[in-house]
């Protein structure tokens, strides 16, 4: 795909939000209310405030009733949002979402939802899908955490996206990092069999920690080369592509000559 310009999900400005006493729930299982998470944890991320410009306001204000909305806690109806039925992919973290929008094109017969928190990047993307008409994106603003322990059911996802996650590369903060051990069991939880989680990052640290993490979870398989699997046995048969547009930010990455590491995994079949 051709170059396309996003924000970065890096944010210096992120700090931890109230931790919780929450345990994982077992497959199936019943959501939690309100006021109970998933398990002891600081958010990655903090809301940061943005004034929208005046377009801005206006696409928001015509679109976001209906392809938008805030994080909750109740069940989550796709089918019935999106008004048809097609395998479902979740993007955490999609910024300003030109890599949300041109993956979309790319796959229309995919329902696509972008999760992000901060407000002015989703506009740039309404915009965007307004511009476009681009029927297949809903968007959810809040913590991509409590999405996934409320309002998506088990075995429902057809895919999951996690691009260029803030790696914390501090120690002391590590244990900001989204991808933990019980973030990754709860996406594979979520994941129907077959189902696909791909991530990108440019930060060898952050690599290796996802890497530890994913081939620990016993629910995921190595689909690609990083992961222990052959991409090339995959690609054809994969419910979601792995190629990545190539964003704003990467194109950054590779010129100040940082490596970039794709880690697939695919549910196990069980």
């Amino acid at each position: 795909m051709d170059a396309v310009n996003d924000a970065a999900n890096h944010t210096a400005e992120s700090v931890p939000g109230p931790p919780s006493t929450a345990s994982a729930p077992a497959e199936g299982g019943p959501r939690r209310k309100t006021g109970s998470r998933l398990y002891p944890r600081v958010t990655s991320f903090r809301s940061r405030r943005g004034a929208l410009t005046a377009t801005q306001q206006q696409s928001w204000d015509r679109m976001w009733p209906t392809i938008g909305r805030e994080v909750a806690d109740e069940p989550l109806d796709a089918s019935a949002w999106f008004g048809r039925d097609a395998p479902l992919v979740i993007e955490i973290g999609c910024g300003t979402g030109t890599a949300t929008a041109a993956m979309a094109q790319a796959e229309p017969h995919l329902n696509l939802i972008g999760i992000e928190v901060y407000q002015p990047g989703l506009a740039q993307l309404v915009q965007r899908i307004e511009r476009e008409r681009i029927e297949n994106i809903r968007l959810l603003r809040g913590d991509a955490v409590d999405v996934l322990e409320n309002m998506i059911a088990a075995k429902s996802l057809t895919g999951v996206r996690v691009f260029f996650p803030d790696p914390w590369p501090k120690a002391r903060h590590h244990k900001r990092r989204l991808l933990q051990p019980a973030t990754v069991a709860l996406i594979a939880n979520r994941l129907k069999a077959g189902g696909v989680l791909h991530v990108a990052t440019d930060h060898a640290g952050y690599a290796e920690h996802i890497y530890q993490v994913g081939m620990a979870e016993p629910m995921l398989r190595g689909l690609n080369e990083t992961t222990g699997g052959v991409s090339a046995e995959h690609r054809a048969t994969a419910p979601i592509g792995f190629e990545r547009p190539v964003t704003k930010f990467e194109g950054k990455a590779h010129r100040a000559g940082s490596a970039i590491t794709e880690l697939i995994w695919g549910k196990i079949d069980r």
